[in-house]
């Protein structure tokens, strides 16, 4: 089998076979080298460029390595080549149809980038590719592992709770970003993962070995770092606000369409928008000029049931946004609201090979003598999580006022 050596800043040398070579080839890939990873996230740290190709070749170099490893064991010999070639395609493809400026538009209501890779994976070129060298099936196989309904042994390598895309994304992301939260044993995770049997299902699936679970905690809590830190900094979250009401306006506007969001690049959304009509919001974002904090309450101290439709009703908060501009003497667009869509912090269902060789689910309600995650995540969430009010300019205002008026529009 032919390969090639592809150099990573973070990996180092990069293995690739034929078959992913010629995925990289096809167009539904390459437009990732334009899908920034982390968004605007570079507006704040300017390493963060890094894009969305290159994590999908750090994950399907994760899935060869640890498959690799699988294979070793004595336990895992039925592991077929081509059961490990469509795991790999799936980790390489993952990512596929993600949007512009990555998950920025699924806040808005756009369709989750999983569903959007659908016809990517399963027509077209690469489902020629996949059926062509690896069976007529192979297409739905790859998508199934993607969205997570496969019921292949090695699913939890591309989805659960310690899948490959999350290792890579918080190594990948945290050296590009040059902060010191997303140090992983990633070494220790791929090495201690194991072939069992679901005691709740009696199938075979991806589990972890008990020695690991101090690297597994430390996986979890570099998640919530690069969260508290990174990905929920609260200028990210401002070019973040900024850009979906952007997105959204030009969607009222008919300057977009929706199912075209998929197909452009970041920089080709931004084109598209800059030709069409000059926009204030473009503007500031193309110059930097973000808005500022004007009010902010961690989730602490809200009651959640009265503000959670701030994160996922966005007509809503399109709406009270614009109220607020009014009463607060601005124009509709600079006021803006931003509650992050609630994800799991500390997710955790997996088989764990016990030391004395029983097999046992570690969920979120834990085990005696480790963490307690349920009550953690939840302690972990109200730190990181906060509702800002963002505006272009100053503004005189009573903070308190505003928040009873977020929540009594619940």
């Amino acid at each position: 089998m032919h390969f090639e050596i592809l150099r990573d800043p973070v990996w180092n040398n990069i293995r690739v076979d034929d078959l992913t070579l010629c995925l990289v080839d096809t167009e539904v890939f390459q437009r990732l080298r334009y899908v920034r990873q982390l968004g605007w996230t570079y507006l704040v740290y300017p390493g963060a460029t890094h894009s969305r190709f290159e994590h999908a070749l750090g994950t399907h170099h994760l899935s060869r390595r640890t498959l690799a490893l699988l294979c070793e064991a004595e336990d895992a010999a039925s592991i077929s080549e081509n059961e490990q070639a469509i795991v790999r395609c799936a980790a390489l493809l993952h990512d596929v149809g993600h949007y512009p400026f990555s998950h920025a538009l699924e806040e808005i209501g756009a369709l989750h980038h999983e569903a959007v890779a659908r016809p990517l994976i399963t027509e077209g070129s690469v489902a020629s590719l996949l059926a062509a060298r690896l069976g007529r099936d192979a297409p739905g196989k790859v998508f199934d592992l993607i969205r997570g309904h496969s019921e292949s042994a090695l699913q939890g390598l591309i989805s659960g709770s310690l899948d490959l895309d999350k290792i890579e994304y918080l190594k990948r992301d945290a050296f590009m970003c040059g902060v010191p939260y997303g140090e992983i044993d990633v070494d220790r995770l791929t090495n201690s993962l194991v072939l069992v049997d679901d005691p709740e299902t009696g199938r075979p699936a991806i589990g972890v070995q008990e020695k690991a679970l101090s690297a597994l905690e430390s996986l979890l809590f570099a998640k919530y770092q690069m969260y508290r830190n990174v990905y929920w900094h609260h200028a990210v979250r401002s070019a973040t606000a900024m850009y979906k009401r952007l997105v959204e306006d030009a969607l009222q506007a008919g300057v977009v369409d929706g199912q075209s969001l998929s197909r452009y690049t970041d920089e080709g959304l931004m084109h598209r928008l800059e030709n069409a009509r000059p926009m204030p919001l473009l503007a500031a974002l193309k110059e930097r000029r973000l808005y500022k904090r004007a009010a902010e309450w961690p989730a602490a101290e809200l009651d959640v049931d009265k503000v959670e439709w701030i994160a996922t009703d966005r007509a809503r908060v399109a709406a009270k946004e614009n109220e607020l501009a009014k009463e607060l003497g601005l124009t509709p667009g600079e006021l803006l609201l931003d509650y992050p869509t609630k994800t799991e912090m500390l997710g955790l269902d997996i088989p764990v090979l016990r030391r004395s060789g029983r097999v046992e689910r570690l969920t979120g309600e834990g085990w005696i003598g480790t963490i307690n995650l349920p009550s953690l995540s939840e302690e972990l969430y109200k730190s990181a999580r906060w509702l800002r009010v963002f505006t272009a300019k100053r503004a005189s205002f009573e903070p308190r006022q505003i928040r009873e008026s977020l929540e009594r529009t619940a």
